[in-house]
């Protein structure tokens, strides 16, 4: 079974760095750039893990994304991991209080990521 991971990253850089790095992997990978088109995408393709970077342009942040996603039952499976600059206390904090699996900060090495994803998805299998 071919897992889908969602990519929510508006740095084309980072965008770029996650999606080679998972191309090595058994996943059909979507990718949208903003919060509103990643929660547009999440509702499309429902996939099993979202890479949900948290300070986007637009309407919403990625925690308002995490939170909608969570209090959604069709889309509260979704594993959300957020991705941050921002690793203190209290950015994890909020990471938690809306609701995200798991928290990666940048610059984290593309062998974390991988681990994270494939952990995630065995546990939703």
């Amino acid at each position: 079974m071919t897992h889908r991971i969602l990519i929510v990253e508006d740095q084309p850089d980072i965008c770029k760095l996650i999606r080679m790095t998972l191309e090595f992997g058994d996943f059909e990978i979507h990718e949208a750039h903003d919060g509103e088109s990643g929660l547009n995408k999440a509702r499309a393709t429902l996939p099993t893990v979202m890479l949900l970077d948290v300070m986007m342009p637009g309407l919403l942040d990625g925690y308002q994304v995490c939170s909608r996603i969570k209090q959604d039952p069709s889309l509260r499976g979704i594993q959300v991991v957020m991705l941050t600059a921002r690793g203190q206390a209290t950015d994890l904090a909020a990471g938690e209080a809306a609701g995200a699996d798991a928290y990666l900060v940048k610059p984290f090495s593309p062998l974390e990521l991988i681990e994270r994803v494939e952990a995630m998805v065995a546990a939703a299998t």
